[in-house]
């Protein structure tokens, strides 16, 4: 790998679902298309379980993520990768970044942060409203002061970053060389209240530490990658390819939910579906009825 280059070896893919529910078709699909992509060029395929919220994760998961895979016939390389045996890590990079004053508390509850919606108006992003900086803003000693008594996130200071990269570049197979626009998704959290890690953080960390030199995930994550090439640049990561695919749709024209028990791949192979012949129609782009594939 080339350090703050583009990737150049043999073809490493993932698949990197997170045991909070079961999976359902717009899993299966996605992970196809994983497994295709790297079987197609003679790469491997990983499978990393991003079980980093311990309140939601369940081993009950784990094992119907692994049992639907097998079902389908979809097979992976090498011993499942798990980001719980990873937590020291991602500490350590939030370390770094702290380091170089990249990261500020932020006390901000959802709560707070509808009343601020509510009475100023918000910037609208990607994933939904951008946080407005309160917290950045905040006096040091007071921030200091506060965090002896309150709960805190970390947050990335993206403005203040972008000075230390300058532009930075990514390229999609599906859509060609791209400009970095973090600033799109404001001041994300990097380190949450509740949890050790956000996916933007770990899943930027772990792709460099798995040799993954393609990137296959949904175009619903497009936005993210923005955010992870900031990341990679800061701390000094390889850039791998990226294919964002299309997602799968509900009858409503939204995305499938793990609540959607009808579309799950533990119902329907319960139900004695096969998952062989169901694993074809996707690859032939074939539905079930009221499911259709995103035109992006």
């Amino acid at each position: 790998m080339t350090s703050r280059g583009y990737v150049s070896q043999d073809v490493v893919v993932r698949f990197a679902p997170s045991p909070n529910g079961l999976l359902h078709l717009g899993h299966a699909y996605a992970a196809c298309f994983a497994h295709d992509y790297a079987r197609e060029r003679g790469g491997k395929l990983l499978l990393r379980i991003e079980d980093i919220d311990s309140g939601r994760s369940k081993p009950e998961f784990v094992a119907a993520i692994l049992a639907d895979l097998r079902w389908l016939g979809l097979d992976w390389d090498d011993a499942v990768i798990f980001q719980s045996d990873r937590l020291d890590s991602y500490a350590e990079a939030a370390g770094r970044l702290r380091q170089q004053n990249l990261l500020y508390p932020c006390f901000c509850s959802r709560s707070d942060m509808r009343a601020v919606f509510e009475k100023q108006g918000y910037d609208k992003g990607p994933d939904g409203p951008i946080y407005p900086g309160t917290c950045r803003r905040l006096d040091p000693d007071q921030a200091a002061e506060r965090m002896k008594s309150q709960p805190y996130s970390w947050r990335l200071d993206v403005a203040k970053a972008l000075l230390l990269t300058g532009d930075l570049v990514w390229h999609d197979a599906r859509f060609g060389d791209q400009h970095a626009v973090p600033a799109a998704m404001g001041d994300v959290v990097l380190v949450p209240k509740d949890t050790p890690v956000s996916y933007h953080l770990a899943v930027t960390l772990d792709d460099a530490r798995d040799g993954i030199t393609h990137v296959v995930r949904g175009v619903d994550l497009f936005a993210s990658t923005h955010i992870h090439r900031l990341l990679q640049a800061l701390l000094d990561l390889p850039v791998p390819h990226y294919v964002h695919h299309p997602v799968l749709l509900d009858e409503t024209g939204s995305k499938l939910a793990k609540s959607r028990d009808s579309a799950s791949l533990a119902v329907l192979r319960n139900r004695g579906v096969d998952g062989k012949s169901l694993i074809e129609n996707l690859r032939k782009n074939i539905f079930p009825v009221g499911i259709t594939l995103a035109k992006d």
